[in-house]
């Protein structure tokens, strides 16, 4: 009987042999024993020879697919993953799957909820709904033809679609989806403005590599139309007939990405993210894999969506840090996509204002092409970027008063205000008075934030709250006063000192929700709110037109970071937060309240913007022997018992002793040393050379599975580690 090799999501880096009555082509899907257990495995390899007697070979249980679910292109890429990152090919193949796939549903298409016009709905003028401008807008939208009912909610609030279907003009409808693959018969190039010269370059450099493969990093300011040169350049390939697949680093961005391209093209766009259904990203994964979906648009996991006509990758905001997975299979979906890029012979396109300095290394030495956009598209002008000495300042709800009267100056002008400040909840501490006793997390030995509209208190690193106490646990006093300024407590302020202005909290507390963050992002840009206050959700490449100042406050606690990417980061979000203002006819500015000044980093970007600041960046990186310059990889364990963990991070460095291209630093303390109850090490291996590197740890891992306090102590291994908590 042929053996068959068959990855297992199980955490060991091997595959597992079976029998069968008959070979099986490679990425099929099949249900194998493991243990007392019945597992979803994928098919790797059908082979005559096995290293064990045939007789201790199970058979296996079930045969799910009739053809591969992979493309020889991703299960190439999978093994790629598997190697580079360290990490079970079981476990990357099912990471790569829809999760109605990974618990062995079928491969076939499933009944999905549409919307369509009824036959009143089909025959009455949109206009007819009065002033309810988004049902309007709804109407119209299905008029020209029926959509997936999460397409649309990723579009509309539901209260706008139950309203609209209470009035009998749509209706929602189940059926399994036709794969119908001739959307180029309906391809319709909408109305495109006119690029400017440096967008016409760009446009034209990378339309002349369709077809092949090559990569793109578009460095180009906020507002300069970065967009525009995506929309342009997919044109080209469409009219191909081939397929494109966009990476965004927020769900908030995908419905006013998907509108614009959707209204571009006149073409079905597919969108992935984590607030769909299962079903429904299963029918995404489909469609894409037949060939349907011409456009498909999605956060970090849409990377492995397959394509049947592959024409061009595009990774939007490109430094944005949530592209790296932080827990299980710790990929990067951005140096996924270049991987991929170069096996599928697309070409790809990197984006961001503020690219990172790995990128922009790429780039610099000429492993990708640059192309760069200095100007803001259309009659916009650079914001004003200034900062403000708060030192021996008094400070109501954490403004100077001269920043209080600029708001006020703005907001006179009926334009919009926004203010950021990366703390959500009313206050980062619950502090005694009498005594000076700080409620703190006893798992994480760290202060509790206060949310006073919740009446609670919370630790944001493990989750662990508890109700607000009435009196110290110290000294049982009552007077317990909240310390420090959170985004609850600015908006608190901020109502009380402009009381006939409306304001907004945008945080993860206040946008929790289906489409909540969508709907606080539609009546922003109706203007209903005027002052908009919030976290790094705000600096995530929205578009307010009407935004024309931008405040940062407590700017300072990013100057003086143990992680040496502090500063990269704080440079690109300010970069990006200066960039939500003025983007339409009216001028912008941002101002920064800090202590320190005259600190050279906020001088640099100030004065000379970030592109100077990341070249200086990069010298300082290659002097230091830090990435890009150098590769890294990170050992984390963690343990009741701070002296295992430790243990176990020595026994591993001295795995590497041997390496004379691989120097090991620590065993030493997380940046965050406690957390959940548990103590935390690290163990940083570097190096100038990466093959030498990857081959060290190849080597190393099977011995470092084997160490005997392996099993003990809970330990993850991180290849191009981006941060460092």
């Amino acid at each position: 009987m042929p053996i068959i090799r068959v990855a297992v999501p199980v955490p060991k880096r091997q595959f597992f042999e079976y029998q069968h009555s008959s070979a099986l082509e490679p990425g099929i899907r099949v249900r194998v024993p493991f243990g007392p257990r019945k597992l979803i495995g994928v098919v790797l390899e059908t082979t005559k020879e096995s290293q064990w007697q045939s007789d201790k070979l199970k058979a296996i249980l079930d045969v799910l697919d009739e053809t591969s679910i992979f493309s020889s292109v991703q299960l190439k890429l999978c093994q790629w993953l598997s190697q580079y990152y360290q990490h079970p090919i079981g476990d990357v193949l099912h990471s790569a799957m829809p999760v109605s796939l990974r618990k062995g549903g079928s491969s076939q298409p499933k009944p999905v909820s549409f919307l369509r016009t009824t036959d009143e709905g089909q025959q009455i003028p949109s206009e007819n709904l009065g002033k309810a401008r988004k049902q309007q807008q709804l109407l119209a939208q299905l008029q020209q033809g029926e959509a997936s009912y999460s397409s649309i909610l990723a579009q509309y609030a539901s209260t706008t679609v139950k309203a609209v279907v209470q009035k009998k003009l749509i209706e929602q409808v189940e059926r399994i989806p036709s794969l119908d693959t001739d959307w180029l018969a309906h391809l319709n190039i909408g109305e495109k403005p006119l690029p400017n010269v440096e967008q016409a370059i760009a446009i034209s450099q990378i339309t002349a590599k369709i077809g092949e493969y090559a990569s793109f990093l578009i460095e180009g300011v906020t507002g300069s139309g970065k967009t525009e040169v995506y929309l342009q350049a997919i044109e080209s390939v469409l009219t191909q007939g081939k397929q494109v697949l966009i990476l965004v680093p927020e769900i908030g961005l995908t419905p006013q990405t998907v509108e614009r391209f959707a209204k571009r093209f006149n073409v079905l766009v597919g969108i992935l993210h984590s607030n769909l259904t299962d079903n429904e990203r299963l029918l995404v994964w489909q469609q894409s894999q037949a060939g349907q979906l011409p456009i498909i648009i999605g956060t970090r996991s849409a990377i492995f969506t397959p394509m049947k006509n592959p024409g061009m990758l595009i990774v939007d905001e490109e430094h944005d840090s949530s592209y790296k997975q932080q827990d299980g299979l710790r990929y990067h979906a951005r140096d996924l996509a270049v991987m991929r890029a170069a096996q599928e012979k697309i070409p790809l396109i990197l984006g961001s204002a503020t690219p990172a300095l790995e990128s922009l290394n790429n780039a610099l030495s000429g492993k990708y092409q640059h192309l760069l956009l200095n100007e803001r598209a259309g009659n916009a002008s650079h914001p004003k970027q200034q900062v403000l000495d708060i030192r021996n300042q008094p400070l109501e709800f954490g403004l100077a008063k001269g920043i209080i009267e600029r708001i006020g100056q703005h907001l006179a002008q009926e334009s919009q205000v926004m203010l950021f400040i990366n703390r959500r909840g009313y206050a980062p501490a619950l502090v005694c008075h009498t005594c000076g006793h700080v409620e703190e997390c006893p798992g994480c030995n760290k202060p509790y934030t206060l949310h006073k509209q919740l009446y609670k208190l919370q630790c944001h690193h493990c989750g662990n709250a508890k109700a607000i106490p009435k009196r110290c646990q110290s000294c049982n006093s009552t007077e317990l006063s909240a310390m420090g300024l959170g985004t609850e407590q600015l908006e608190q302020g901020l109502q009380t000192l402009f009381p006939q202005y409306t304001s907004v909290r945008i945080d993860s507390d206040s946008a929790r929700g289906k489409n909540r963050l969508n709907d606080m992002l539609d009546k922003i840009n109706r203007n209903e709110y005027q002052i908009l206050i919030g976290t790094q959700i705000l600096s995530k490449g929205h578009h307010f037109p009407n935004v024309t100042l931008v405040v940062i406050l407590e700017v300072d606690g990013a100057l003086f970071s143990a992680d040496y990417r502090a500063a990269e980061h704080l440079a690109q979000l300010v970069t990006q937060l200066a960039g939500r203002a003025g983007r339409a006819e009216k001028p912008g500015e941002m101002w920064l309240q800090t202590h320190d000044p005259s600190h050279p980093l906020l001088q640099d970007l100030l004065n000379n913007g970030y592109s100077h600041f990341a070249r200086y960046a990069l010298l300082e990186r290659e002097q230091a022997m830090l990435p890009p310059h150098t590769y890294q990889a990170l050992f984390r364990a963690q343990s009741s018992d701070p002296r295992l963990a430790n243990q176990l991070l020595m026994d591993i460095s001295m795995q590497f002793s041997y390496s004379k291209h691989v120097q090991c630093i620590g065993p030493l303390p997380a940046l965050m040393e406690k957390r959940q109850g548990k103590f935390r090490m690290q163990l940083v291996l570097s190096s100038r050379n990466r093959a030498a590197l990857q081959h060290a740890l190849s080597q190393a891992m099977p011995n470092i599975e084997q160490l005997p306090l392996a099993s003990k102590v809970r330990w993850a291994l991180d290849v191009d580690p981006q941060d460092f908590m």
